[in-house]
């Protein structure tokens, strides 16, 4: 059974890339990280010694917090995030525990360089579809969850990124780490070097954007729904991160479709009152 204030491993798992969510924050020690510079999905570092000036800013949150192997640290930090008001438990196990049983983990390295407040920021085409709406959601809720996102005229976007040190994707052009590759868009290519390969979800998802913005519904059905709903959503908004606020909600529905629900179907006959008969189709 875990102890107080603790939640356990299976239950982050499965809150980890949803909508709901808790924020999660690593607290290991400089030494600790080093020795292992990978992240819990969606896990931001905040220093442990400094807890009493920044607990505040999760204030009405709920929070997990996690350190190596789920001791003193994570237990202190916690013990301070609730006394600032935040819904604060720390990880059963910590990292170690994690790693242990087989979970992703995202490599510190394949993260841009952070901005004074601690956010990446990234830099695309404006006016976007599938890709580049996509991306941003798995960078949020695997990633960075703090993430920000610039969108501008396709000719500025290597200009802005050299200006205010934002990262681009999904574009063209050397040095571009977050592009196409092959058959291979920018999702699957994020999902890949964030080190989440290993979520089966994840990869059925890509699958479906994949299809949806490489022009190729074939590959599975859902595809051509995923194309349909992009370019509506994209007439019915003229501001680009509107219609990302929009789009994450697409895609928090579809990542939850394809880890929970792909056996399921839906027959309007089953809920007729028992007894009833269908009504004959006109000729």
């Amino acid at each position: 059974m875990p102890a107080l204030n603790t939640i356990p491993i299976d239950k982050l798992v499965r809150l980890v890339g949803t909508a709901k969510g808790p924020a999660i924050i690593d607290v290991r020690t400089d030494e600790d990280f080093t020795a292992d510079a990978r992240l819990i999905p969606g896990a931001v570092r905040r220093p442990w010694a400094e807890v009493a000036n920044w607990a505040t800013d999760y204030r009405g949150k709920d929070v997990v917090v996690v350190c190596r192997e789920g001791h003193k640290l994570r237990q202190g930090a916690a013990a301070w995030l609730r006394q600032a008001g935040a819904d604060a438990e720390a990880l059963d196990g910590g990292v170690h525990a994690w790693i242990q049983a087989g979970h992703p983990m995202v490599p510190e390295a394949a993260l841009p360089a952070r901005d004074a407040q601690g956010r990446t920021v990234w830099v695309t085409r404006a006016r976007p579809k599938v890709d580049r709406i996509a991306c941003p959601w798995l960078i949020r809720r695997f990633v960075d969850p703090n993430a920000v996102f610039l969108f501008v005229a396709p000719a500025e976007v290597a200009g802005v990124a050299e200006r205010f040190g934002a990262t681009p994707f999904d574009v063209e052009g050397d040095g571009v780490t977050w592009s196409h590759d092959g058959e291979r868009c920018t999702f699957d290519v994020m999902v890949d070097g964030f080190g989440l390969g290993g979520l089966k979800p994840l990869t059925h998802l890509a699958l479906i954007v994949r299809g949806a913005d490489t022009a190729r519904p074939d590959l599975v059905p859902e595809a051509a729904g995923l194309v349909a709903l992009s370019l509506g959503l994209s007439r019915i908004f003229a501001d680009d991160l509107e219609q990302l606020d929009a789009g994450m909600l697409v895609y928090d529905a579809l990542y939850r479709w394809c880890r929970d629900a792909t056996g399921e179907t839906h027959d309007w006959g089953s809920h007729q009152p028992k007894g009833a008969r269908a009504k004959p189709v006109p000729a």
